[in-house]
């Protein structure tokens, strides 16, 4: 439970997703622990439950007692796509990649007695996305920080091996229609929207016309993009004029190979394409990953010098996390360097690996370290004064992420 932190949460845009694709003849009721106990003595006609690495454990541990009493489990999303012999020992099907185009089907065997084991739809080829409007009011009466949240797009071409976002999604983007992403801007009667597009500027030709037609709608969004849209200044400036008040980085490191990797900048510097965000008046936040094999214990005090240096309106710090599916895991395991495989602590806050130029302790004391530098009180207020617009917000999310993470104090390897 993330106590009173809940309500800046998202609500998950896959169970929307699958809500979309349901025939209206069916009643949908959504359960999120973050909100809600989980209704197990209902009796339902199928349960279908989506799970990340991190939320495996839970995950079975719901689907489980669902079976136990007799109903039908579906499990779905990330983790068991990625392992679905292993989401199978605790499901009556598994859906592999993306729901939409299957979910009917399996619906209809369901109700004629033939459900199989495993639903996959191929990805499809092209860089057309169609995906039906997700359903927002299955969360009524929820407190999150929006329910309006939309993708305009899907896919990432840049394969990095931590990320599980291609091998899922596929190596390229797929693009919905600017027309059909307008409609549905259209009908939020909210002002804050949010994109969960991985990388919501990673084409700027296709993102432009979806900006221009933002501007003048008096509406507030955030997504996430790479560092790269802001070598092109008209860009950050069209993004800012389109309502953008905050928008999500992966700096990933910022030295060795990863920092210097295709997505994050082109030969500018980063600290230049930091500013231009940040004048614009964009909240920036800026994602850091320490453990990389490249990684010595001076990584930390590069790191906290950067961000003094270039003020990023929030830094965010993760632990290299091989999650199941990627290149990362599977060179870890191959090499023995995997400490566990307890998937709860697969989490970006926990080491879960042998790092190659230090120890699993010292990894997680110096992230610690970084982390609390960088939310002490004197280091807010120098990224606030860097950042002289937007001030108040700026204030407000390091007050929120200054606040106590999961995680810490556990120093769990």
């Amino acid at each position: 439970k993330l106590g009173w932190a809940r309500y800046f949460q998202l609500p998950s845009l896959s169970l929307k997703q699958v809500a979309a694709a349901t025939p209206l003849s069916w009643k949908v009721t959504l359960a999120d622990e973050l909100h809600d106990t989980i209704p197990v003595d209902n009796n339902f006609t199928l349960v279908g439950i989506t799970a990340m690495t991190h939320q495996a454990t839970r995950a079975y541990e719901i689907a489980d007692t669902f079976r136990e009493r007799g109903i039908p489990v579906v499990l779905g999303g990330i983790h068991p796509t990625v392992l679905p012999e292993e989401a199978l020992s605790h499901a009556d099907a598994v859906v592999i990649g993306e729901a939409e185009p299957v979910w009917e089907t399996l619906l209809d065997d369901l109700l004629q007695g033939k459900l199989q084991q495993t639903y996959q739809a191929p990805l499809p080829g092209g860089n057309r996305l169609t995906i039906p409007w997700a359903r927002r009011e299955i969360f009524d009466g929820k407190r999150y920080l929006t329910t309006q949240t939309l993708q305009a797009s899907r896919g990432c071409p840049y394969d990095c091996p931590f990320c599980i976002v291609t091998p899922y999604f596929g190596n390229s983007f797929r693009y919905r229609d600017t027309d059909e992403i307008e409609a549905e801007l259209q009908s939020f009667d909210k002002k804050l929207v949010i994109f969960l597009d991985d990388n919501i500027l990673g084409d700027p030709e296709r993102a432009k016309p979806i900006l221009e037609r933002m501007k003048g709608r008096n509406l507030r969004w955030g997504g996430q993009a790479n560092l790269r849209f802001a070598e092109d200044p008209e860009l950050v400036q069209l993004v800012a004029d389109s309502g953008c008040v905050g928008i999500f980085v992966g700096i990933e490191s910022v030295a060795g190979l990863h920092a210097n990797h295709p997505k994050t900048a082109n030969g500018s510097s980063h600290a230049d394409l930091i500013k231009r965000i940040r004048d614009a008046g964009i909240v920036l936040e800026a994602s850091i990953i320490f453990g990389f094999d490249d990684h010595d214990e001076s990584i930390f005090e590069k790191t906290v010098r950067f961000l003094q240096e270039t003020s990023p309106s929030l830094p965010t710090f993760n632990l290299l996390t091989p999650y199941p599916g990627t290149a990362l895991f599977t060179q870890f395991d191959l090499e023995g360097r995997l400490l566990h495989k307890d998937w709860k602590h697969f989490n970006h806050s926990e080491v879960v690996f042998r790092p190659k130029l230090m120890t699993p302790e010292r990894l997680y004391q110096g992230w610690l370290e970084a982390r609390q530098e960088a939310y002490s009180w004197p280091s807010i207020f120098s990224r606030i004064k860097a950042n002289r617009r937007s001030r108040f917000t700026n204030l407000a999310y390091n007050i929120l992420r200054k606040g106590p993470n999961d995680s810490l104090g556990k120093g769990r390897t």
